[in-house]
């Protein structure tokens, strides 16, 4: 006899890359292609067909999908989650700028999930401070090895710029010194990180 199992847990909030299980359920699926250009494609000054498809998409469950899909790949043309590229264009531009933990997270647990370059950067340093190499952070990010080896060798850069720094008293006119024996220092012990076997799958540019 055969059992099929079930699954409790709850589904993801955050769409993969290829995910496009949303379209079957748009306000649009189905409509003839030619039409579908039309509004949805329209060319700058027609009013008429942008007012049609703002309205279609007014009642469409999987607006918010859509608008997603549309700043997560950046796509420049057209009307997408009810708004024209040109509406876009303030969402598109803070893109890169984006730092949703959500994301971070679920790209930890080993989800592809498109990100922003500041999430990337994120994820790159934490897994570094895990000791992960360059080839593995590189298939986990599903990027390629090169850039993410470089992006690597600077997580070594900043993280010991920030050791430098670290248990130093800053002077009023910004300088950093070591606190003196008499003095109360409440800064935070230095820790001495081991990045030495890292620089070294890093290769000798690093």
């Amino acid at each position: 006899m055969r059992y099929q199992t079930t699954n409790d847990s709850p589904a993801p909030t955050l769409r993969g890359t290829g995910d496009h299980s949303w379209h079957p359920r748009a306000a649009c699926h189905g409509m003839d292609p030619a039409r579908a250009d039309k509004l949805f494609f329209h060319t700058l000054r027609d009013r008429k067909a942008i007012a049609e498809a703002k309205r279609l998409c007014a009642t469409c469950p999987v607006k918010k999908d859509c608008f997603t899909y549309a700043i997560d790949h950046q796509v420049t043309f057209g009307l997408w989650g009810g708004l024209t590229d040109k509406e876009r264009r303030q969402w598109s531009g803070k893109r890169g700028e984006r730092l949703d933990y959500d994301r971070i997270r679920a790209t930890l647990k080993g989800r592809d999930v498109p990100l922003s370059t500041a999430e990337r950067s994120t994820i790159i340093h934490h897994l570094f401070l895990r000791g992960w190499s360059p080839q593995r952070v590189a298939h986990r990010l599903n990027a390629d090895p090169d850039w993410t080896r470089d992006l690597m060798r600077e997580a070594v850069r900043v993280t010991d710029e920030r050791d430098l720094c670290w248990g130093l008293v800053e002077e009023p006119d910004g300088t950093l010194r070591e606190p003196r024996a008499d003095e109360e220092h409440t800064a935070t012990e230095g820790r001495d990180l081991q990045c030495h076997a890292l620089i070294a799958s890093l290769g000798k540019a690093a």
